[in-house]
């Protein structure tokens, strides 16, 4: 597993252990599943379709395509794997396997489709893995992920915000297990809580509150915001792309027709394998 940074898959593991999904309605599930996958050519998918899910997680993607597919590969590094499998268990067509993004069985040009959300910012070279899942495609299949953005979109003080947010974030994933979810959960109810409140609040009253930091969350329940304060504040390894940056990594794995969500959350992008997959012509295209 040489594409992945250990310290962060075995944070990631502590997170999926202790938030597992079971405490988000299946309203909200639902919302953020439609978000998420909303570029996503379902239409073009036969329904015996084969496809992974490349850091799986908990299985919270899985839950809601499983069910639309003919067989999914759920992958993750991560002791997150048998989260997954308790979490799915009443589903047949899924199969689980504790790998990382350049280590697993599956062999190439395979997979009918595959989506990685929320990971590929997590590994040090994110351009090798989104060709590794390039790879495993057949031509013309789709490709789905989600890709923190450096905020090319927001003003200046937003993106000033973020830089002292981050140096918060270098600190608090350094903490033990205990210590950093005790400071995450209180970063939920002290920072997300609060804003996304008045946000939803202003939103009421009539005010554009896309600009407003966290107003994303106006309409998550507070276990999602404990989530994602712990996602976001106690991972080591985060990278951020543009879509500039974020389209070339995904012509240079092979995918072509790339199309980008216009909403929340940014980036979410889908592509769709070439049928000649080109090596990367440089090394480490992270940042």
């Amino acid at each position: 597993m040489s594409n992945i940074d250990p310290q962060t898959v075995s944070s990631f593991g502590e997170e999926w252990l202790r938030f597992d999904q079971s405490g988000m309605s299946i309203t909200e599930a639902q919302r953020a599943f439609e978000s998420y996958f909303a570029v996503f050519p379902w239409a073009d998918l036969r329904p015996d379709a084969e496809g992974f899910d490349m850091g799986c997680g908990s299985g919270r993607w899985a839950r809601w395509v499983a069910p639309k597919v003919g067989r999914l590969h759920c992958i993750d590094p991560s002791i997150a794997i048998d989260v997954a499998r308790k979490n799915l268990a009443d589903l047949s067509n899924l199969s689980f396997e504790r790998a990382g993004v350049d280590d697993h069985s599956l062999p190439p040009s395979s997979q009918d489709f595959g989506y990685s959300l929320g990971v590929l910012h997590h590994v040090p070279n994110t351009a090798q893995a989104i060709q590794s899942c390039a790879e495993l495609l057949k031509p013309g299949a789709p490709l789905l992920l989600y890709l923190y953005y450096a905020f090319e979109n927001r003003p200046w003080w937003f993106r000033t915000f973020w830089r002292l947010t981050d140096l918060v974030r270098r600190l608090i994933c350094r903490l033990p297990a205990l210590l950093k979810h005790l400071v995450t959960d209180a970063i939920a109810f002290l920072v997300y809580w609060p804003l996304a409140t008045l946000s939803r609040i202003a939103e009421r009253l009539g005010a554009n509150v896309n600009s407003v930091p966290l107003s994303s969350y106006r309409h998550s329940s507070f276990y999602t915001m404990r989530t994602d304060a712990r996602d976001r504040f106690g991972t080591p390894l985060e990278q951020r792309f543009d879509r500039g940056q974020i389209c070339d990594m995904m012509e240079r794995a092979g995918l072509t027709d790339i199309r980008f969500s216009d909403g929340e959350p940014f980036w979410c992008v889908v592509g769709f394998r070439s049928p000649s997959s080109p090596k990367l012509t440089s090394g480490n295209s992270s940042h």
